[in-house]
């Protein structure tokens, strides 16, 4: 099957800096693909280099089985939404969403169907004369989304569209633009550093870090099995306990070993070519067990320095030798500060990492 968009053996740098070097990857037809990372891993700078608007060094940019990588963004069949809405302060939400539609000088009945359709998918049909001053944020948002969809193409690009408004609002676009993407079917590649974004909405979520894709895969593959040390640290809130120590092998059964904690290792999957050494052990919050000397699973003795009640969950900080681990409880807590804790820890749901970083 032929991909919507294919980047291929890309590479952008500034003189002697690269921000990019050697990135390949292919997004399917009617995929939602999120790239995901912190500030400056160049989620953004991917992004503007499919939109045309970020000059390559080398490599291809393809869409639609078409290398765009040098035609210019209006030729290159796609939608783009900014994070700032951009909108023409004067100009009312039926004039801002048809601007686009009028420079390409499209008939008049057109325009004016595609205003209307787009209008009604997104809720603004009773929004039309109204001017950007006199909506809200979510609804100047939803028009500058609007204006990205009357171009009717099959790849559309967000980046960060939802990091200006408050968390409520960011809940509830966020809905909205699952429910788009389930309406149009269309291709859309999103940018955000927000994680719970990237879980929610993508078919895949690619993870970088220094310009260099870390993992593409499915949002639940990332949070059961990251690929490295540091896509286990990025995703997850609050985010995965490490532990340091060793693998050792012996006669028996797999064992790691770290401070006051053994944990046999015949129940985790290994690497095919995973040896002793030296290792870290991760694992979320919500795979510790609070009773687990009932559960018979390796135990983490504390003492509890701080309860975070969620409400319908509890985050319990917990020091354990000279760190602090986090469990995370459902329902009532009634755990204080100053009491002991040994939550079990259960080995198949815990990540091995070898001295590279890498998994295990």
């Amino acid at each position: 099957m032929q991909s919507a968009v294919s980047v291929k053996d890309l590479k952008i740098a500034y003189g002697d800096h690269t921000v990019i070097e050697k990135m390949s990857i292919d997004i399917a037809p009617r995929e939602f693909l999120v790239l995901l990372g912190p500030s400056g891993c160049g989620k953004s700078t991917l992004l503007n280099a499919i939109a045309g608007l970020q000059d390559i060094t080398s490599g291809e940019v393809w869409i639609s089985g078409k290398n765009v990588s040098w035609e210019e963004p209006k030729d290159r069949g796609i939608g783009m939404v900014f994070q700032s809405y951009a909108l023409y302060p004067r100009m009312s939400v039926r004039k801002n969403l048809s601007f686009g539609l009028r420079v390409a000088r499209l008939p008049k009945a057109e325009i004016e169907a595609r205003v209307a359709r787009t209008a009604a998918l997104l809720q603004l049909d009773k929004l039309l004369d109204r001017r950007p001053a006199e909506l809200s944020g979510g609804q100047r948002q939803r028009v500058a989304i609007g204006r990205a969809l009357v171009r009717e193409v099959d790849v559309f690009l967000f980046d960060e569209p939802l990091s200006n408004l408050d968390a409520k609002l960011r809940n509830e676009l966020r809905v909205e633009i699952k429910k788009l993407h389930q309406r149009l079917g269309n291709t859309m590649i999103y940018v955000t550093h927000d994680q719970v974004e990237a879980l929610t909405l993508a078919d895949r979520i690619a993870i970088m870090r220094d310009g260099v894709i870390q993992q593409l895969a499915r949002p639940a593959e990332i949070y059961r099995r990251p690929a490295n040390l540091f896509v286990a640290g990025f995703i997850g809130a609050p985010a995965m306990n490490f532990a340091e120590g060793r693998i050792e092998r012996g006669n028996g059964a797999p064992v790691f070993r770290s401070k006051e904690l053994t944990v046999d290792l015949s129940g985790y999957s290994f690497r095919a070519d995973a040896a002793e050494g030296p290792a870290t052990l991760g694992f979320r919050p919500e795979h510790l067990v609070l009773d687990g000397a009932t559960d018979d699973l390796p135990t983490i003795p504390g003492r509890v320095s701080v309860v975070e009640p969620m409400g319908s969950d509890a985050v319990v900080w917990f020091d354990w030798t000279d760190q602090s681990l986090s469990l995370r409880l459902m329902g009532d807590v009634t755990l204080e500060p100053g009491d002991a804790v040994a939550p079990g820890l259960d080995i198949a749901k815990a990540s091995l990492f070898g001295a590279d970083g890498s998994r295990l």
